[in-house]
């Protein structure tokens, strides 16, 4: 009142600090206020909902929901579910290379060094990674850069399969499978707003990795389309093409090359290796180079040609001018080590301040697992000739591979001889992409359901059969033309199952939806 205030006004207001007090701190039973949540689908990073990574998608969420649905003894027209999704090889029954796994059991247990159940060479390699992590343990964080003994047995790996070309270990970076290593280069390259923002050039069928990668990062992906009719391969003009519109409303700075092909299991020439290398250097373009299916290579004709390999054969005019990251992992090829999440990328003509800031943001998440560095020293430096694991080592390894070259090409047999389906040979990686020829009416069914034809198919498929593959709209593909990606890792007789499944499902789709 002394303030001109009435008591009325006076009253009221201590009625609202109260309130207001209230709503602030907690209310007089002790709850927090009843406020909105901070995260929601609102407020979330935009990116994220932009990722899609077909791989493990809706139709393999709807494998596993399967699977229990089995287990529960619900009554399907099949009795389990064949995963052809992933190129994950120990699931699909490989067995583990016997000196890789001898080796990682007495890394992680070292007490079974004093067994005299173990070769001589594999306590040799435990004792050498051993005295290089800290504490003789490999639960010790390592360098984040990696093990040192490891870099350099991986620069020596790449110089024995590269003809003798020097490799420095201060260009290898050990990674958490190649994944890591390609999401890591490809956060360095992105930058810039509407017209400057990053171009990422990849190739159309592509690895979803890399599309998601890109969503996130907020980059551009530009597509460049793979030759279907000459078996998957990679036409120069078509790199033009793709570069020169891109470049109306982006920066294309990054050209991805993923050698053999996923999804589509083609060997490049390298003639085709070395015309991209010019167009690159022509171009200003970095080059990343996925190479993780290096010793995947089953047709005749065919053989690897490492990007790093040709590039330093092409001269100085090229090799000491391109920018490179090239990448390997120990998940595919004959390992399918896919747990270990070991792998590794070199990188060739870095600006020095640039591979500065590279080893600083490797440096954030403190290193890789040890296991996976581990295992990748094992994949470049394996049992030599005069080794005691040597014998038994080489036996495994060829066996695996020569396995996976007949499934490669049973698959494309059995898949050429359905009306409606065309498959271009296997020449490499753990995959095929056959074409297949839809039905209007289906076509039409799945646009009303809000699906792609293909995801429509193969929902159908994993439905009906118990085989789930993954639809090549997941992949890329040109309009109007549909696929799906299936691996070629199942056991010989389940992958016959499959593929006379797959045979009878799509003469049956045809019919139903003529």
């Amino acid at each position: 009142a002394k303030r001109g205030i009435s008591s009325i006004h006076y009253i009221f207001a201590n009625k609202v600090i109260t309130i207001l007090q209230k709503q602030v701190y907690m209310s007089e039973n002790g709850a927090l206020p009843r406020l909105g949540k901070v995260l929601t689908a609102d407020t979330m990073n935009a990116n994220v909902k932009k990722v899609d990574y077909a791989v493990r998608g809706p139709i393999v969420q709807r494998a596993v929901q399967i699977e229990k649905e089995l287990k529960e003894g619900v009554k399907k027209p099949f009795e389990e579910v064949i995963k052809a999704n992933i190129g994950d090889a120990h699931a699909m029954g490989q067995r583990p290379i016997t000196f890789f796994r001898q080796v990682m059991a007495l890394c992680t247990y070292p007490l079974l060094l004093d067994d005299n159940k173990f070769p001589e060479d594999v306590k040799n390699r435990a004792r050498r990674i051993l005295q290089s992590c800290g504490g003789n343990s490999i639960g010790a964080y390592t360098t984040s850069q990696g093990i040192d003994c490891v870099r350099h047995d991986v620069a020596n790996y790449i110089q024995r399969r590269d003809g003798g070309i020097p490799s420095d270990p201060d260009n290898i970076y050990l990674t958490t499978g190649a994944s890591d290593g390609i999401v890591t280069i490809l956060k360095l390259l992105n930058t810039g707003e509407g017209r400057t923002r990053t171009g990422v050039m990849i190739s159309i069928p592509q690895y979803p990795l890399y599309s998601a990668s890109i969503a996130e990062l907020g980059a551009v992906q530009v597509n460049y389309y793979l030759n279907e009719e000459k078996c998957w391969s990679l036409d120069i003009s078509e790199l033009q093409r793709s570069l020169q519109a891109a470049r109306e409303h982006c920066n294309p700075s990054v050209l991805c090359i993923i050698n053999p092909g996923n999804p589509t299991g083609q060997v490049q020439s390298r003639q085709c290796i070395e015309d991209v290398i010019q167009f690159a250097a022509k171009e200003n373009l970095f080059l990343m180079a996925d190479e993780v299916y290096q010793d995947n290579v089953y047709a005749e004709g065919c053989e690897f040609h490492s990007f790093k390999k040709v590039l330093f054969e092409m001269g100085p005019e090229y090799s000491s001018k391109v920018e490179l990251a090239s990448f390997h992992s120990t998940s595919k090829c004959y390992m399918g080590e896919c747990g270990f999440r070991g792998g590794y990328m070199e990188v060739i003509n870095m600006d020095p301040e640039v591979k500065a800031q590279l080893t600083k943001l490797v440096s954030v998440r403190l290193c890789p697992p040890a296991p996976g560095q581990a295992l990748m020293d094992l994949v470049v430096n394996s049992p030599q000739p005069g080794e005691p694991s040597h014998q038994t080592f080489m036996k495994e390894r060829t066996a695996i591979l020569s396995a996976l070259a007949e499934k490669a090409k049973l698959t494309e047999q059995i898949l050429n001889t359905v009306p409606g389906i065309s498959c271009n040979p296997v020449q490499g990686a753990m995959y095929s992409f056959p074409r297949i020829t839809l039905p209007e009416r289906s076509i039409n069914e799945a646009k009303a359901k809000g699906q792609a034809p293909d995801m429509f198919y193969c929902m159908k498929l994993l439905e009906e059969t118990g085989i789930c593959l993954v639809p090549g709209s997941g992949f890329g593909q040109r309009e109007g033309t549909y696929h799906f990606r299936m691996t070629i890792l199942p056991p010989t007789d389940k992958l016959k199952t499959l593929l006379n499944k797959l045979k009878e499902f799509h003469q049956k789709f045809t019919q139903q939806y003529s």
